[in-house]
């Protein structure tokens, strides 16, 4: 066999169809590698056919989202530049207070990833949401971190710097850049670090131009030039010298069950775990309580659940991360309800649908959080989780006869659709740090 069969020239003749199939076995750290390694292989890996791959793989926006999103950028190497940087920013994150919920899914918006906080609401209607930060990609794929806030009547944005992130980062902090202190920012007392915060947001705020501030996630096709529009003018008011930076690191973290133990005096947001797919039920649910679901209080609040296993045993857990009550009944991070996955019920689902019983797929016996105080010395009652056949949770309290209902929710298309309402101050509208059982948020 010829040796010019095993050299990098032999694969420049390979139809690119074909080359792009074998670097879809790559990473993008390894597709790098390899062109910084062969330049005689650089050329072609630098193309778009590789790279579009790239970005397909990394499965955070739809294949058909990619053509629109490589408009505004020189390739689809840099587009996937910015979408592995800030990959590890997508998902949910929390705060304890206040202790209704506050939870920031950050999602991808155009050329973006925003952070949005769903506000405690009755489940009735849209979802309710305010941007808390936002993150553009520019025309190279560098990134332009953005604070938003609200003063003086005016949506404002705050420009910083996307410090660093960290692979498997779970704690997100705002911080000052280094440069304004002469110690490390996270080194200074919690009164200091507020102070510095405020001081540097009244500095370096720029109202939100009207015609930036209404869409921020593309709804259908003729959102894209409106998008494109908002995008170049934002990065156009973009300056990295604001004095702003934001970080995120990995940490080792104690948890509650699965509620991570936070420091309540850092301006910081917490990652909940997600669990894989292969665990059925793992995931987001949101429901009210009552059977049918809001028929015998409409209007009811808005309970959002994380379902987390615990590794050692097959115990499903539900977690509350948001409620929409005015004052809190369960505080932020409460087990709702624990459930032995190995362990079936014997307790028969006691609602019909008309004159028909209701098809119960499979049920779990378990307890349910009860009076007692807080999340940590919580009473519970025992109770069954009804999995029905039309894909619901119900959780039943077997004493109190109480119901709460679950459906699984997919935050990124109800944030599409939802309803966006004013922020908080810039520092406050990133993490609460002031304990406080009622919603803060519902004024404004």
């Amino acid at each position: 066999m010829s040796r010019n069969l095993y050299e990098p020239r032999s694969l420049l003749s390979l139809p690119d169809d074909i080359f792009s199939v074998i670097t879809n076995f790559l990473s993008p750290k390894d597709v790098c590698r390899l062109g910084l390694g062969c330049p005689l292989l650089n050329s072609v890996l630098s193309s778009d056919k590789v790279w579009i791959v790239q970005c397909n793989k990394l499965g955070l926006i739809p294949f058909t989202a990619l053509v629109e999103w490589r408009n505004g950028v020189c390739s689809y190497k840099s587009l996937c530049k910015f979408l592995v940087n800030i990959r590890p920013l997508i998902g949910i994150w929390v705060h304890q207070n206040p202790e209704l919920g506050n939870v920031v899914y950050v999602m991808p918006g155009f050329l973006s990833v925003v952070g949005c906080r769903i506000i405690p609401q009755v489940a009735d209607g849209p979802i309710l949401w305010t941007p808390v930060f936002e993150i553009l990609c520019d025309h190279v794929g560098s990134t332009s971190f953005f604070l938003h806030g609200r003063e003086r009547g005016d949506d404002c944005i705050y420009p910083g710097l996307l410090k660093s992130v960290e692979r498997k980062c779970n704690v997100l902090s705002l911080e000052a850049s280094c440069e304004m202190t002469e110690m490390p920012f996270s080194r200074l007392e919690s009164d200091d670090r507020a102070r510095l915060l405020d001081v540097v947001t009244r500095e370096i705020g720029n109202i939100l131009p009207e015609a930036s501030n209404v869409v921020f996630f593309p709804r259908s096709s003729s959102d894209f030039e409106v998008l494109h529009e908002r995008r170049l003018s934002l990065l156009r008011m973009y300056d990295k010298r604001g004095g702003l930076s934001l970080r995120g690191v990995n940490m080792e973290l104690d948890r509650y069950l699965a509620w991570p133990r936070m420091d309540k005096s850092q301006s910081s947001l917490y990652k909940l775990t997600i669990e894989k797919s292969t665990r059925e039920y793992g995931g987001l649910w949101g429901g009210t309580f009552g059977w049918p679901p809001s028929a015998e209080k409409p209007g009811g609040a808005l309970f959002l659940i994380l379902i987390s296993y615990e590794e050692s045993k097959q115990l499903m857990i539900g977690t509350k991360i948001l409620e929409g009550n005015s004052y809190v009944c369960y505080p932020n991070g409460s087990a709702m309800f624990i459930v032995n996955a190995d362990q079936s019920s014997e307790g028969i689902f006691p609602f019909h649908e008309g004159s028909d019983p209701i098809e119960v797929k499979e049920s779990f016996s378990g307890e349910g959080i009860a009076n007692g105080y807080g999340m940590r010395l919580p009473n519970w009652e025992s109770g069954s989780l009804f999995v029905l056949e039309n894909g619901l949770l119900v959780f039943l309290w077997e004493e109190s006869r109480e119901v709460l209902t679950l459906k699984r929710l997919d935050l990124g298309e109800l944030l599409t659709r939802g309803e966006r309402v004013n922020s908080l101050s810039p520092v406050s509208n990133f993490a609460y740090l002031t304990k406080t059982y009622t919603n803060v948020y519902s004024g404004f």
